[in-house]
């Protein structure tokens, strides 16, 4: 079962991105932020947040819907690191702006989107590949994408933006290694922004992933049909009748 969004929903969750905008900068970095969301609407307002039925969010309008949550789930984990000690150097605007952009690379290119749809029936049905990535694309990881648009727009980030954009995905993305495992205190991380939003990203996606099995399998726990108890034959019976004949004596 593939969740959707209706297009009330796809629309709603687009003016609480502009407006999240609207409420979080200012000044000509707003302008800016406002004047490439206009550019990518028609596709960003769409877009999956992935292409596999089964990952999180592969519907029409899943990328808006997944960054809207992991907004929303940093700001949570903020709250708790902030209210158990933690060291918090940096500020709501830099961890929205971080938030709202670790996966801007998913909308594509200037041009070309990141994710088509898949034509092939069969790996849709039995592979949950319900979007394939553009061939067309050159290759690029997602947060490098994102870093080459944003800078493109001339919107320019903080040193704890940027820290944190490009941390995001944590140690499934091999070339973040050395920012996590510091084997001295001059090579660790100086702020906390990279840890709260990975496990923002992680807890909107487990948490979509969740919301997806739990609709895909309902009907299948629900609806089993009992095995139907076997008639014995009247051959079966006979042949009872004699192994009991021969061996039971």
């Amino acid at each position: 079962m593939i969740r959707e969004l209706t297009s009330e929903q796809i629309v709603d969750n687009w003016k609480d991105m502009i407006n999240l905008i609207e409420d979080t900068f200012d000044g000509e970095r707003k302008d800016k932020l406002l004047k490439m969301y206009d550019y990518f609407e028609e596709r960003m307002s769409i877009a999956p947040a992935s292409g596999r039925e089964h990952y999180h969010n592969a519907y029409a309008g899943g990328y808006v819907d997944h960054v809207l949550h992991v907004i929303n789930c940093a700001k949570q984990i903020y709250k708790l690191w902030e209210d158990n000690g933690a060291t918090i150097n940096f500020t709501e605007e830099e961890l929205v702006f971080a938030a709202m952009h670790h996966d801007l690379g998913k909308v594509g290119d200037l041009a070309e989107d990141y994710y088509s749809i898949n034509d092939s029936e069969w790996h849709r049905k039995n592979q949950g590949l319900i979007y394939k990535h553009n061939p067309n694309l050159q290759y690029m990881t997602v947060t490098d994408r994102a870093m080459f648009l944003l800078q493109h727009f001339g919107i320019n980030m903080s040193e704890n933006e940027y820290i944190g954009l490009k941390l995001t995905d944590g140690l499934y993305e091999e070339a973040n290694k050395s920012y996590f495992i510091g084997w001295t205190p001059d090579r660790s991380l100086k702020t906390n922004i990279a840890y709260i939003l990975h496990q923002a990203d992680m807890m909107a996606t487990h948490i979509e992933f969740d919301r997806w099995k739990r609709g895909s399998y309902a009907n299948e726990t629900a609806e089993k049909p009992k095995p139907k108890k076997k008639e014995v034959s009247e051959q079966s019976k006979k042949a009872n009748d004699l192994f009991k004949e021969l061996f039971n004596d």
